[in-house]
C-alpha cells in the first residue's frame, strides 16, 4: 500500500515528460512557422466540405500525410512530395490520418481535378472501380425525375444510373468536392522543410 503513492507519482511524471517531450514542445517550435508558399486559406465551400469530410470519417481510412522515400515508396505512387508541418497551417484540426485503406488525399486535388469524377466516385464507387471498398454517399444526392436549373447532375455509368431519373448534386457533395479539390500540395517544400541528415524531404539525397 505504501508503494501506490510513489509509484502513481512516477506515473504522473512519465505522462507529464511525455507530454512536454511529443505535445507541448514541438507545439511551441512550429506555432510560429509561416504557411508554406503556395499555400491558401480555405474558401467558405471548403470549409463547409471540410467539415463533411470529418464527420464521414474519411480520416478512418485515408491519411493526409505524404512520406519520405525512406519510410514508404509515396512519391512513386504518385502522391507527392513529403508533407511539412506548415503544409497544415489552415488546418484545425489537421486530417494527417494513420490508415491507408485507400490511398493518401494529400495531393488528390492535383491528381483528380475533375468535379464530374468526384461526383461519380462519392454516389456510388463501383461505378468508378468495381473493385472499390468504399462506402458510397448517396444521401449526399438527390434522385429526380429530371433537373432543374442550377442543377448539377452526376454522370453515371450505364447499369448505375436510376433508370428514367437522373442524380443531382446536393449541395454538401458539391462543398466536399470543392474540399477534396483544394487538397494540391504539389508546390516545394520551404527550405525550412529540408531535413539534417543529407536527405530532401522526398527522401532524395540533397
Amino acid at each position: 500500500m505504501n508503494r501506490v503513492i510513489p509509484l502513481g507519482v512516477l506515473a504522473l511524471a512519465i505522462l507529464a515528460f511525455a507530454t512536454l517531450l511529443l505535445v507541448i514542445l514541438p507545439g511551441i517550435q512550429i506555432r510560429t512557422e509561416p504557411p508554406t508558399p503556395g499555400l491558401e486559406a480555405y474558401t467558405a465551400a471548403e470549409l463547409r466540405g471540410r467539415d463533411i469530410y470529418v464527420s464521414q470519417g474519411c480520416v478512418y481510412c485515408h491519411s493526409q500525410q505524404p512520406r519520405s522515400l525512406d519510410q514508404a515508396p509515396d512519391a512513386e505512387r504518385g502522391w507527392g512530395r513529403a508533407s511539412v508541418a506548415s503544409d497544415y497551417f489552415y488546418d484545425q484540426p489537421h486530417q494527417l490520418g494513420t490508415m491507408r485503406t485507400g490511398p493518401d488525399l494529400q495531393n488528390v486535388g492535383a491528381r483528380l481535378p475533375s468535379r464530374d469524377w468526384h461526383l461519380t466516385h462519392l454516389y456510388q464507387p463501383r461505378a468508378v472501380f468495381d473493385w472499390s471498398i468504399m462506402p458510397a454517399y448517396p444521401y449526399l444526392f438527390e434522385i429526380k425525375d429530371e433537373a432543374g436549373k442550377g442543377d448539377v447532375v452526376v454522370a453515371m455509368p450505364q447499369g448505375y444510373a436510376p433508370a428514367g431519373k437522373v442524380v443531382v448534386a446536393r449541395s454538401q457533395a458539391l462543398d466536399l468536392v470543392a474540399y477534396l479539390k483544394s487538397l494540391d500540395r504539389t508546390f516545394p517544400a520551404p527550405r525550412a522543410g529540408l531535413r539534417d541528415d543529407g536527405y530532401s524531404e522526398r527522401g532524395e539525397p540533397r
